[in-house]
């Protein structure tokens, strides 16, 4: 369907700019999920986007992602991330699929009839996602049962599965036993916490989640038994981090957009001077496109490393999204300034977007970790050395 990559960014940009901006204020001031906006990226055939042509996908890797995600996340930062997390659990699935989990799961999603998520953080482990406290117990043979709570889960009740993190209950070696498995979403035992009210993100139903006695099989598993560390660095993060980095870059260029706009209309009636003929707003609007140039030319340099199988790719994504959300936030800061008072009003763009941009930081791995994974790596240390 999609042969020329440039028709994926076409009809996502068509998607983006109707459907997206048209429920961009329903879905921050009711943190309504983007379900339309979700379902029509569905219905056009881009929910296989990261799933190997080999798997019925359309075998585009973190480079092509972080372009979708910063497109969506120009009109809205909860569909960018509700869409990129999908995308981020179906290279999960697809990375060691197996012809179970590609009947169940890959080929439904490349259908357009199946949404997926990720299920790891947890409020035992904070940022720390990759230590699952949740308990997967063997319980006859082919059969486990799966014990937990799971944090701020993306599309959460919302998805028709679930990439999940367990530790297997009862191993004398508990690093080496943590798995992915799947679970449906309408598996018994699965129960929700109260909607998502949150300051901003507030459409992306990222709800907590209980796991009682949830019955999975062995086919549910994800990988090798004991995988899941494999998964954390070579597939999650970095897909993850193209996902949540491009949907940054989206809030920080409509910021920009907001002032560039707001500048041009912008004219004092004492002397009938434009406010763009202002050197001083010439110079500050320039510094803010400069910085979201750079930054934006560090992702793609990064994500490309990693589609190339680049030896510090890994340490080029870290650096790209720990930038990102310092650059998204000042951005949007200064854009409010350039702005002056109608910023401030309550339900204006840059309101919406200065409470999305500030989730850039805690979204984990926050800030500090991908700046201590950073050093890490270039010193060739353990990167979960004091974990």
């Amino acid at each position: 369907m999609y042969s020329d990559v440039s028709k994926i960014f076409d009809t996502v940009e068509d998607i983006s700019r109707t459907i997206t901006r048209e429920d961009a204020d329903i879905t921050d001031k009711l943190a309504k999920w983007p379900e339309r906006s979700l379902r029509k990226l569905q219905q056009e055939g881009l929910a296989g986007l990261t799933v190997p042509l080999e798997c019925g996908g359309l075998g585009h890797g973190a480079q092509v992602l972080a372009q979708v995600c910063e497109t969506l996340g120009q009109q809205c930062a909860s569909t960018a991330i509700c869409y990129g997390m999908h995308c981020v659990g179906s290279a999960v699935i697809a990375s060691k699929v197996t012809d179970y989990q590609q009947e169940k799961y890959l080929t439904p999603i490349c259908e357009g009839n199946h949404l997926t998520s990720l299920s790891l953080s947890e409020a035992g482990s904070g940022a720390h996602f990759y230590l699952p406290q949740t308990r997967m117990q063997y319980s006859s043979e082919h059969e486990y049962k799966i014990n937990g709570a799971k944090s701020f889960v993306t599309n959460g009740s919302k998805a028709d599965s679930y990439v999940v993190s367990a530790v297997a209950e009862g191993s004398s070696m508990p690093g080496e036993q943590f798995n992915c498995v799947m679970i449906k979403g309408e598996t018994e035992g699965l129960t929700w916490d109260k909607e998502w009210k949150g300051l901003g993100l507030r459409g992306n139903s990222s709800r907590n989640l209980e796991l009682n006695a949830v019955k999975i099989s062995d086919n549910d598993i994800l990988g090798q038994f004991g995988d899941q560390i494999w998964y954390v660095f070579n597939v999650i993060t970095p897909y993850f981090l193209a996902a949540m980095a491009g949907a940054y870059l989206g809030v920080a260029k409509s910021a920009i957009d907001e002032a560039t706009q707001h500048i041009k209309n912008r004219q004092f009636s004492f002397n009938g001077r434009s406010l763009a003929s202002s050197s001083v707003i010439q110079y500050q609007l320039g510094c803010l496109w400069a910085k979201y140039s750079r930054t934006r030319a560090l992702v793609h340099h990064a994500t490309e490393c990693y589609d190339n199988n680049d030896d510090n790719s890994l340490v080029e994504l870290f650096s790209a999204k720990a930038e990102v959300a310092n650059a998204v936030v000042e951005i949007v800061n200064e854009s409010m300034t350039l702005c002056g008072g109608v910023a401030y009003r309550e339900g204006s763009k840059l309101d919406r977007l200065l409470r999305d941009a500030r989730a850039s930081h805690v979204m984990s791995p926050t800030t500090e970790i991908l700046r201590i994974w950073t050093g890490r790596s270039l010193l060739d240390q353990p990167l979960l050395t004091d974990t």
